[in-house]
């Protein structure tokens, strides 16, 4: 029962799984977090362009 016990411990298998499963998260919030703030940079620079562009008068 022992060496079944140590044989568990030594084992590293599985870790290198989680290890990669913990990078792909990693990744996946940099990349949520960078697109929303673009998102959002676009969207206010938008939006201030289309009211420059509508306070222009007419001929």
């Amino acid at each position: 029962m022992s060496k079944l016990f140590a044989r568990f411990l030594k084992d590293e298998s599985g870790a290198t799984a989680i290890e990669y499963g913990l990078i792909a998260t990693l990744i996946a919030v940099a990349i949520i977090v960078g697109a929303g703030t673009l998102g959002t940079n676009l969207g206010t620079l938008f939006g201030d362009l289309g009211a420059t562009i509508g306070d222009q008068p007419t001929e």
